[in-house]
């Protein structure tokens, strides 16, 4: 066990009460101030460990000392004084005072005391630490099992279980098990058996030749045994299973990717009732979770057995992932047909424009928020408005669908990030760094003639004027292309001036067959004028189009009676109050009440989601401040948007699943 340390300056009055405890302590004396070299000049050295600090309060290194003793949490200094003041020492980083011809005991007490005190700041650090991890653990926990509730589609949910289970613990694979009840064959349909089907594995590090199967369930295999018992089984190495075991790991996966599982865990799912539903297994906790197990060498670097508390982590999210597994299909066997319809064309939706993706469902959280708003109104123009809640559902899956449209609109319409096509903007480019080539091929053909038409010193004089040129020129290349590159980006609102780009495009170079060309096309001039966003007029007509084509393929739908509407309310979610808006410039009334809810927040996402291309998210207060020059200008419902601004609804997105 290392000792203690006691510092003190060599000559001082600590240094006699210092030396009789050199038999419990190791003594490090430093010259004083002005006379030590190295790291201990002015009293700068730092003890290692834990250390006590004999200090003269009137020497010059006292000030010194404080302000590392505030910084050191393992060091206390004792001030050493002729008349020590305890009261004047309480002040400041004393730990506590000693007088100069003070007896041993004293001195002993009070160092014991300092270096007691050093080890139960230490044993607090440490226990706050562990309070701090059990805090991220819960909460992990707690955003894990939102996350898990949040969706209810099965194959996406039991993916989700399997990734934050090995995120948690940091497992470098792992593969999920459900238990299925299935009906006897050979002629005794009536007969059950439960079976565990083997539904998914993941691999940080190899690509498994995976394929669903069913397997026994029995005390053969890691999985059989923990869904039969209801039992943990954990291993720090998978291939030496210990004696008297009734299960045994399977070597045939490690063997066809030439992998090698050493620790493993494998966790029952339980539901409420305690009945195992499913099973986690859990393969190779790494010591640094983006490590891949490439070779023997990171097998033996990295993987570690798999500690007592991720055992109690895994076993309280495998209970949350069993409870979000039930009512996952509970909920699918519910209403499986729409909502597998819904599902399927959000994500169509998502995958033909990945940039907005959440999108729909913030859209429609917010829309239902603000209509709960509404249907408690007690005043006002909406005091006697009241949602069902198949109303309710109808704005919600209004909210899903409106932007479905999407599918109808060319792709690299939708996904334009600038004003300039990256191809576009490519060939830009590609005019500029050709037209410098030519440029400087120019001034070295040009510079070439003169060395060999006129004397040396007049043909020096004469290139470095060239130069000079080149480099006035090669600035104005640099210039005009940071402006264009300026001009492509686009903006929230209409701003910017173009002459910049009109100068610019008369600007020509002479292409390899010598024709002159300009370097700034018109069609590109008029693009990089588009005042506000990244489309021109014939482009935003076509994104315009998405409502019409969500209208016509929601009217293809059967709707129930209850629910009819939803074609009405996507259609109209870009009109405006004062007949501005699009597809059929509606106004006011004649825009349905849900519609008009939904343009706020439609308008409010898209102005503050980060997940735009053509634009940099802004503040929610800038998107609220838009929001209210739209009404200002007649363009929103004023009530709508004051109690979209009352209820706070524009936070919703961010504090519910």
């Amino acid at each position: 066990m290392q000792k203690g340390e006691i510092w003190f300056s060599r000559g001082s009055p600590a240094a006699d009460l210092a030396q009789p405890l050199r038999r419990r302590y190791a003594l490090h004396p430093v010259d004083p101030p002005g006379h030590a070299t190295g790291r201990e000049r002015n009293g700068a050295a730092e003890p290692a460990g834990p250390a006590v600090w004999l200090v003269d309060p009137a020497s010059k290194s006292a000030a010194a000392l404080r302000r590392l003793a505030r910084a050191r949490p393992n060091l206390r200094l004792i001030a050493v004084a002729d008349r020590p003041s305890p009261r004047s020492m309480s002040r400041g980083a004393w730990f506590g005072c000693l007088a100069r011809n003070s007896p041993l005991v004293a001195v002993e007490h009070t160092v014991a005391a300092a270096f007691a005190n050093i080890a139960l700041a230490e044993s607090e650090r440490a226990a706050r630490v562990d309070l701090r991890r059990a805090e991220r653990e819960r909460e992990g926990l707690n955003r894990i099992g939102m996350a898990l509730s949040s969706t209810h589609d099965v194959g996406e949910l039991l993916e989700m279980i399997l990734a934050k289970t090995r995120e948690i613990t940091r497992s470098d694979a792992g593969s999920l098990y459900v238990v299925e009840t299935v009906r006897g064959e050979n002629g005794n349909p009536g007969k059950t058996e439960r079976l565990l089907r083997f539904k998914l594995t993941q691999n940080d590090s190899r690509e498994f030749p995976f394929a669903e199967y069913a397997l026994p369930l029995d005390n053969d295999s890691l999985a059989g045994y923990a869904a039969l018992h209801g039992k943990v089984v954990v291993l720090d190495d998978s291939y030496a299973v210990p004696r008297g075991r009734p299960y045994r790991f399977n070597l045939h996966y490690d063997q066809a990717a030439n992998y090698r599982t050493r620790s493993s865990l494998t966790v029952p799912m339980k539901n409420a009732r305690g009945e195992v539903i499913g099973v986690v297994q859990l393969l190779n906790r790494k010591r640094n979770r983006a490590a891949q197990l490439l070779t023997p060498e990171d097998f033996n670097r990295e993987v570690q057995p798999f500690p007592t508390h991720a055992v109690r982590l895994v076993e309280s999210l495998a209970s949350q992932a069993a409870v979000a597994y039930e009512n996952s299909r509970l909920y699918e066997d519910i209403e499986l047909l729409f909502e597998g319809f819904v599902r399927a064309a959000v994500t169509a939706i998502e995958q033909r424009d990945p940039s907005t993706s959440g999108h729909s469902m913030r859209v429609s959280r917010m829309t239902v928020g603000l209509a709960e708003i509404v249907d408690r109104c007690a005043t006002g123009t909406y005091r006697s408005t009241r949602f069902t809640a198949d109303q309710m559902k109808e704005i919600r899956y209004a909210g899903l669908l409106h932007d479905f449209g999407k599918v109808g609109v060319r792709e690299e319409v939708l996904i334009k990030a600038k004003k300039l096509y990256p191809a576009q903007f490519d060939v830009v480019q590609d005019r500029f760094d050709y037209a410098r080539k030519e440029l400087e091929a120019t001034c070295e053909r040009t510079k070439c003639q003169i060395l060999l038409e006129r004397p040396r010193e007049q043909a020096l004089r004469a290139i470095a004027a060239i130069d000079e040129e080149y480099r006035r020129r090669s600035k104005e290349f640099d210039e005009a292309f940071a402006a264009i590159a300026h001009a492509n980006e686009p903006t929230v609102l209409p701003s910017g001036t173009f002459e910049r780009l009109f100068e610019i495009s008369r600007w020509t170079y002479r292409d390899p067959r010598g024709a002159q060309r300009p370097l700034l096309t018109p069609a590109e001039v008029s693009f990089l004028s588009i005042p506000r966003g990244s489309l021109d007029p014939g482009e935003r007509e076509q994104i315009e189009s998405h409502v019409i084509h969500s209208f016509n393929f929601l009217m293809q739908i059967p709707w129930t009676r209850e629910i009819r509407n939803i074609p009405d309310i996507a259609r109209s979610h870009h009109e405006k109050i004062n007949g501005t808006g699009y597809p059929n410039r509606l106004k006011g009334e004649q825009i349905p009440l849900q519609a008009r809810m939904m343009t706020i927040c439609d308008i409010f996402d898209a102005l503050s989601a980060s997940d735009r291309p053509y634009k940099k998210a802004v503040q929610p207060e800038r998107a609220l401040a838009i929001l209210e020059d739209s009404v200002t200008n007649h363009e929103l419902d004023a009530e709508l948007f004051n109690l979209f601004l009352q209820g706070r609804i524009y936070e919703i997105p961010f504090t519910r699943g």
